[in-house]
């Protein structure tokens, strides 16, 4: 980093509540202390290749706006004078992450390091762009009446968008192309970003939870879909047309019921001259690379496909296989309160799920060896229910040499994913778009 860009074209300026934007060497010292926290300035000023007084020089005009504080002093380890440690005032800018599902939108009021300060949900009766876009507008309208500080707002649908901006396939909202950033930014006032759901949580991880300071993860979601979001050499991934993470039409091996000889035991008051077993249509799932759609029955995806993930991961697709196995309907978090009690048809449509979940960490695992797997989403807790599942799975299909993955499951409240529509418009903030 050289001095030559202190402060670029983002001097400190306010203007109408807000600030002007940082470039350079500016921008680098805040987005170092927005991520990784306080830090004493010989400490940044090593990390960012600045000399001690190029560094005073660009956080002058940062604290006397109040967007940097110093945090109380301590004293370093040996002699030398005390180090005043920099940090952000979290306080100083919120936001607003808005999260649009198929009926419901959820909605958070947030500060610069990702804490949530306020939320909100309401249903979602119409979902046409032009009707999301009202509402929308008037739910960030209301939150603006009751913070002045907030300076930007991030949307997250689950589907394609491209350059934070245009909503190319949102098949939950049933909308192609729909310049989303653009219709919303004028009725709302501020800066407004768009991005797919999963890869704006994969950003809040990032930056504010789980994957902070690592250089390479994985996120895997369950839930109304499935979802992938990486981080490679400390960058979240798009791809070259914003599809990075889609997996939810990865074929995998079918796994398939079938039936397996259970040993029926034998009363010790009859004698007999061997042990008997009974072949009983006890189900249990078996990879199988040849297996092929037997009736109507089989689970298919939205696009009618038999072997991709969406089409035995989902949170629909679990129930709808677990009605087919018991002969009911049976919500999801039922399922899997049966399957743990024991329960044996529930038992095997989760493991047949959690194998299906197991190949798509082995195929991540094969590709960028991350080195953590978060798994979140609504339907998480199959992860752990079908835990043994899911390690067969990987050990199935990964190398032996390649060291067993660290997998984090994590605990998913649903204003999560609001949460990270909020980190998209933190980072653009940030980084002065």
């Amino acid at each position: 980093m050289t001095d030559s860009h202190d402060l670029g074209h983002g001097a400190l300026g306010h203007a109408g509540g807000g600030w002007s934007p940082l470039a350079g060497s500016a921008q680098a010292v805040v987005l170092d202390i927005l991520v990784h926290g306080a830090r004493p300035r010989t400490e940044l000023a090593t990390r960012l290749g600045l000399s001690g007084p190029s560094l005073t020089r660009i956080t002058k005009p940062l604290l006397e706006s109040g967007l940097l504080v110093e945090r109380p002093s301590f004293a370093p380890s040996g002699s030398g004078r005390p180090s005043v440690p920099l940090d952000l005032d979290p306080d100083a800018h919120h936001f607003v992450g808005v999260k649009l599902t198929r009926d419901r939108l959820f909605v958070v009021v947030t500060d610069q390091r990702g804490r949530v300060l306020g939320e909100h949900d309401e249903p979602l009766p119409d979902p046409s762009p032009g009707a999301v876009v009202g509402q929308v507008a008037a739910v960030v309208t209301a939150a603006r009446a009751r913070d002045d500080r907030i300076r930007a707002v991030g949307v997250t649908v689950g589907g394609q968008v491209v350059d934070r901006a245009h909503v190319r396939h949102a098949p939950f909202l049933g909308w192609d192309d729909v310049p989303l950033a653009d219709l919303l930014t004028a009725p709302i006032g501020l800066p407004t970003w768009v991005e797919n759901d999963v890869r704006a949580l994969t950003q809040a991880e990032h930056w504010f939870g789980e994957g902070r300071g690592l250089r390479s993860f994985a996120l895997v979601t369950i839930g109304a879909g499935v979802g992938l979001g990486l981080v490679a050499a400390g960058e979240v991934l798009g791809g070259a047309h914003s599809s990075a993470g889609s997996i939810g039409h990865q074929r995998i091996v079918v796994p398939v019921p079938v039936p397996v000889p259970v040993p029926v035991p034998v009363p010790l008051a009859v004698p007999v001259p061997v042990p008997v077993a009974v072949a009983e249509a006890v189900p249990v799932p078996v990879p199988t690379a040849d297996a092929a759609p037997a009736d109507a029955s089989t689970p298919t995806c939205d696009l009618g496909h038999h072997d991709c993930a969406g089409a035995f991961l989902t949170v629909a697709a679990v129930e709808a296989a677990a009605a087919r196995a018991l002969g009911r309907p049976v919500a999801y978090d039922d399922l899997l309160a049966l399957a743990a009690d024991g329960h044996e048809e529930a038992r095997v449509v989760v493991d047949t799920a959690a194998d299906v979940l197991g190949q798509l960490i082995a195929g991540v695992l094969n590709v960028l060896d991350p080195e953590v797997v978060l798994l979140s989403g609504e339907g998480v807790r199959l992860a752990t229910v079908g835990g043994a599942a899911v390690a067969a799975a990987i050990e199935r299909g990964t190398h032996r040499a390649v060291p067993p993955p660290r997998l984090l499951v994590q605990e998913f409240r649903f204003d999560e994913w609001a949460r990270g529509a909020a980190a998209v418009a933190i980072q653009m903030h940030a980084l002065g778009r």
